[in-house]
């Protein structure tokens, strides 16, 4: 398409501005401003998500784009853009065209296109798409099913949820909306913070676009067109969080080859053999051999899990190895076949047709209808208009089915446990003002697991304490670092008794702690040294053993599968669950305190422990990280592995404060900055400010701006 009518201006942070002639020409300039600034990051996301990632980051790829292929996410991506409608699909166009204008030129700017030998080639039609996916086929958590499938095996199905919790690989978040009564002006504010590992480049990216259509801000999702999460466009505004939703199934299936030996045959749910589409890939891997990979897909989904040794079929012609085991102790990591069902893969259908509509919206009501065709991931939305319209659904496809699917791998050849059709997403009105916490509300229907109520409820709490609430006032919601989840493993140690002196005064000085994970603070140091001999002391207690064995299958599952995080996330619940009547929780706790009182603590402020740890897809040795406030329960949820690390990988990837009374008066940062090249003015402007909790200004007025190119 053409090039001409459209221009680039920039903010005093580098945040680009676009402004077109039509909403083509504003994708195509989206999508190629988007490749100038991160080149690198929209490369590296497209080949993790095609599987492709190891043929110039390296072996440590591997799994992932194993998992990638095996899964079928750019398969996936491309069946959603075949069924796409000509308008999308030319919108979606528009942006490719647009990466692949700009490709280059992003390229030439940052060394590690060099360092790496990588050289970009043109984008397919359907990369969007498949960025999509890759970025959020975990989000619905489907590998905690392998975790209680352990769970269960171990210590009986009564258990199976007895770790629930916002564990790690989730994606968390906050959200908050404050009706008109509540705020000075009288028209509502919106604020929150999507909770991502944190990575560099940043995963969200600040941005204007604009046309005599409509003009909108928020924050996009490099290589995706349009503002799909966060937007305002002055008269209307809409935020998200995860909702926890279960929406994708884990199969365990029965495989046997075919009678002539070539091919491979999956037990049905009708009591016959179906066949199982089969064929080989190959993954080119940087610096070693290639990996020759298998993709397999039963009419359930891609099998994503098959042991590396299968028996010979028994009787019945399945393979031993591929049955449905048992739940037992001896065996918690019995080898299953296991095939993934997940909305897009059944539907082709991303839901990407809100995308644009989105961006047309002028009211409540536009949000709501285009949000209607959302599918990928299940969200909590709110939305608020400047005619005092307010909004608080869910959205996405969940299927419905057997409640067992939700828990565990189920047996594909049982009829039961195939999808019968699609759940009703809920909505509620606004009373007082509306939280979104990842917590247990307006989407439990949809879910099994959610985050613990603290965040949510803290955030009501301090809401509550205002009726004119500004913009500005919104940071001091954004950094509250009290850690309600503190209160299980406090509240045994009044009770220890026989303590040595140096116990007894840690004891004291603990429960004196305000309970606020202050970058400053000491005692938050010296809590989370505590909580960390706590959960270590835990996880070697004998009614743990079964699960405290290396985690079996591929490797990109083993984070849900590591016990000591299992047990640093779900400390609260452990300490209080009267599941595990053989767990001596005081006993743990005494020798917990004992172990961290000997150990004499210098007083360390939290910050100078509870340090940021980004991804990077290719390390920075030189990079200096900011230490933090805040904790994984705190609304600031800035996440550490109770247990295992102080370190934090998980925070805050934006916050936002939108004002519908002024758009002007709108806030927002991120953790690094505008631009995804490493050494660049506005690569990590932004992060002592977003270490803060502080926010920089929107700016709208366009003379105000610096117009860098036409």
């Amino acid at each position: 398409m053409t090039t001409e009518a459209y221009e680039v201006y920039r903010d005093s942070w580098g945040i680009p501005h676009l402004r077109a002639s039509d909403p083509l020409r504003l994708s195509y300039a989206q999508g190629r401003v988007t490749a100038v600034d991160r080149a690198w990051q929209l490369e590296v996301e497209r080949h993790r998500a095609q599987g492709s990632s190891a043929a110039f980051l390296g072996p440590d790829c591997v799994t992932w784009d194993r998992f990638a292929r095996q899964a079928r996410l750019d398969d996936t991506a491309r069946r959603c853009h075949e069924a796409l409608d000509p308008d999308t699909a030319a919108w979606v166009g528009a942006y490719v065209d647009g990466v692949n204008a700009g490709l280059a030129e992003g390229a030439a700017r940052d060394d590690r296109f060099a360092r790496t030998g990588h050289t970009p080639t043109p984008w397919e039609p359907w990369a969007p798409l498949s960025i999509w996916i890759g970025t959020h086929i975990l989000f619905a958590g489907f590998a905690t099913k392998l975790w209680r499938e352990r769970v269960a095996r171990v210590l009986g199905p009564g258990a199976a949820t007895l770790f629930a919790t916002d564990g790690p690989g989730t994606a968390g978040s906050n959200g908050w909306l404050v009706p008109g009564e509540r705020t000075a002006t009288g028209a509502a504010i919106i604020a929150g913070d999507p909770h991502r590992f944190i990575e560099d480049p940043g995963v969200y990216q600040q941005i204007r676009l604009a046309c005599p259509e409509f003009d909108v801000l928020g924050l996009a999702v490099p290589g995706v067109p349009g503002l799909g999460h966060f937007g305002h466009t002055g008269g209307v505004a809409w935020a998200i969080t995860n909702a926890m939703a279960d929406y994708q199934d884990l199969y365990v299936e029965r495989l046997r080859n075919t009678a002539d030996g070539d091919g491979v045959e999956a037990l049905g749910p009708d009591g016959t053999w179906e066949p199982v589409a089969r064929h080989t890939e190959t993954v080119t891997v940087a610096g070693g051999p290639d990996v020759e990979v298998e993709v397999l897909e039963t009419r359930r989904g891609p099998v994503i899990i098959r042991p590396a040794t299968e028996a010979a079929p028994d009787a019945n012609g399945a393979p031993a190895g591929a049955l449905h085991t048992p739940a037992t102790a001896e065996a918690p990591d019995t080898p299953q076949t296991l095939s993934l069902r997940y909305p897009p893969r059944v539907r082709a259908d991303l839901g990407f047709a809100a995308l644009p509509a989105l961006l047309r919206a002028r009211t409540v009501a536009d949000v709501d209808r285009a949000l209607d065709g959302w599918a990928e991931p299940v969200n909590v939305v709110h939305a608020a208009d400047t005619e005092g319209g307010l909004l608080h659904r869910v959205a996405g496809a969940v299927p419905l089915r057997d409640p067992a699917n939700r828990l565990r791998p189920v047996p594909a050849w049982e009829p039961r446990h195939a999808w019968q059709g699609w759940t009703a997403t809920p909505a509620e009105p606004v009373q007082g003002f509306a939280v979104m916490a990842n917590a247990r509300g307006i989407a439990s229907p949809l879910g099994v697991e959610f985050a613990p109520p603290h965040r949510a409820n803290r955030i009501r709490t301090l809401l509550s304490g205002s009726t004119d609430w500004t913009p500005g006032a919104m940071a001091d919601v954004h950094r509250d670092t009290h850690l309600a989840s503190a209160e299980p493993l406090l509240a045994l140690l009044p009770a220890l008794d026989a303590l040595s002196p140096a116990a007894e005064k840690l004891r004291a000085r603990l429960l004196a702690w305000d309970r606020h994970m202050e970058a400053d603070s000491t005692d938050a140091t010296v809590f989370s040294a505590l909580r960390t001999a706590t959960v270590r002391r835990l996880a070697a207690d004998p009614v743990f053993a079964g699960l405290a064995g290396a985690p079996a299958g591929p490797d990109v599952f083993h984070p849900w599968l590591y016990l000591v995080p299992r047990v640093g996330y779900a400390l609260e619940g452990l300490l209080t669950t009267p599941l595990l009547p053989a767990l001596d929780r005081a006993a743990h706790v005494r020798a917990a305190l004992e172990e961290t009182a000997a150990a004499d603590l210098p007083d360390t402020p939290w910050s100078e422990v509870h340090v940021l740890a980004p991804w990077q897809a290719v390390p920075d040795p030189q990079a200096q990280w900011p230490g933090l406030g805040g904790d994984h329960d705190c609304v600031n949820a800035t996440s550490s592995v109770p247990g295992f690390t102080d370190r934090t990988a998980r925070a805050s990837a934006a916050r936002y404060v939108w004002d519908l009374a002024d758009r002007e008066n709108s806030l927002w940062a991120v953790p690094l900055g505008a631009d995804g090249v490493t050494g660049s003015p506005h690569h990590r402007d932004q992060l002592p400010l977003w270490a803060d909790c502080a926010l920089v200004p929107v700016v709208t007025d366009w003379a105000r701006l610096t117009k860098e190119t036409a």
